[in-house]
């Protein structure tokens, strides 16, 4: 790649990852383009809790303040029977600092006109409904053919494009797919319940599990890990049936929400747990993989849209000043083992459910989660 520094960059992908990155970037001064397939800012899920390193990179980013605002803030983890009675309270540390919470989290949508907002403010270019049909290597560029028959040429492209990346695949090979994991996820928006101010789980008479998470003064989501081994599809005019079906098992404020919220199968969300990681480098060439498209996780730990984060800012911090050969070795240093703690503690927790293994030690790898993101990126 000839030493040479990058300048105009193309990001492929307008998720939490790519805009990200584009403020990170901005603000490091460099030309910053970003592409879109969908042609409508549309957003999948229902909320996103932001733990203390996340926090952490949203005041770098310069977005925090309007995070609390538009969302609900908290500092402790409830855990309860599945009746509602407190086992215990499990305090967090503020690694952003002494102004800002130990956790926020809010509606998904929020956090992501949050980002575009600021992404355009600094002056990214944005282009909907448009995506990649091929690359190339060039001597000292990365060279594009676009979904719209024109052609492209940049210091480096960045595929943010989730974790069916094309990127990754016109890259890489496209037998690198995302496994299934043999569980899936279940959430749905209602009006927060007084007594949840933080998020609290609760542990069902048959050993499941489900929570709540604050989303605002008036807005929170219930959320259920199932196993689902057959992958099933699901028939989404029934999916406020099959929710209530599998909260059966709960008492007390779980059973009230259940009851009384989960009418309308418009407002639940299931989504199959799936997983890819990348043991190669995430990068060829001027071409680069950051977020789910390298490193998809599972959401048992709550860090999978917090290390695509850091993987932009990063990405951004090493660029500044070096080659971009360089940036690529030094991102991949610093990137790569956290990645894989992250994706590699979230399955152990999957497989331990899928086991209900009661001897595991859940709360001691959520604890060594928190040292490890805690530390500077």
């Amino acid at each position: 790649m000839n030493n040479i520094k990058a300048q105009s960059i193309l990001i492929v992908g307008g998720g939490i990852g790519g805009l990200s990155t584009a403020i990170a970037l901005r603000q490091q001064g460099f030309d910053v383009e970003l592409i879109e397939l969908n042609p409508e800012w549309t957003v999948y899920g229902v909320g996103i809790i932001q733990q203390g390193n996340v926090v952490r990179e949203m005041a770098r980013l310069g977005v925090a303040s309007d995070c609390m605002k538009q969302g609900f803030s908290f500092d402790n983890v409830r855990i309860c029977d599945g009746a509602g009675n407190q086992l215990a309270l499990i305090p967090g540390a503020r690694v952003a600092g002494p102004d800002y919470p130990v956790n926020v989290a809010l509606p998904r949508i929020s956090l992501h006109t949050i980002l575009l907002k600021k992404a355009t403010e600094l002056g990214t270019k944005i282009t909907l409904g448009l995506t990649v049909d091929s690359l190339e290597n060039g001597e000292n560029k990365a060279l594009i053919k676009f979904s719209d028959g024109r052609d492209g040429e940049y210091d480096l492209v960045i595929g943010a494009d989730g974790i069916y990346s094309k990127i990754r695949g016109l890259l890489f090979g496209a037998h690198l797919k995302p496994k299934f994991t043999g569980q899936g996820g279940w959430r749905c928006n209602m009006p927060r319940m007084q007594e949840i101010d933080c998020l609290t789980m609760y542990r069902g008479r048959n050993g499941g599990q489900a929570g709540f998470c604050p989303l605002a003064n008036d807005l929170m989501y219930l959320l259920q890990t199932t196993s689902e081994p057959d992958n099933p599809w699901f028939d989404h005019s029934k999916l406020d049936v099959l929710f209530k079906e599998r909260l059966a098992e709960f008492e007390g404020p779980v059973a009230r929400a259940r009851d009384e919220f989960i009418t309308n199968p418009k407002q639940v969300v299931y989504k199959p747990f799936e997983t890819i990681f990348l043991e190669t480098p995430w990068y060829q060439g001027r071409f680069v993989l950051i977020g789910d498209a390298a490193h998809a996780t599972t959401p048992h730990l709550g860090q999978g849209a917090g290390m695509a984060i850091e993987d932009g800012i990063v990405l951004a911090e090493e660029l500044k000043g070096k080659s971009v050969e360089q940036a690529m070795d030094s991102f991949m240093i610093r990137r790569f083992e956290r990645c894989k703690f992250i994706v590699s503690s979230s399955l152990q927790i999957g497989t331990w459910e899928l086991e209900r293994n009661h001897t595991a030690d859940y709360n001691g790898l959520v604890q060594k989660m928190v040292e490890v993101t805690a530390q500077p990126i």
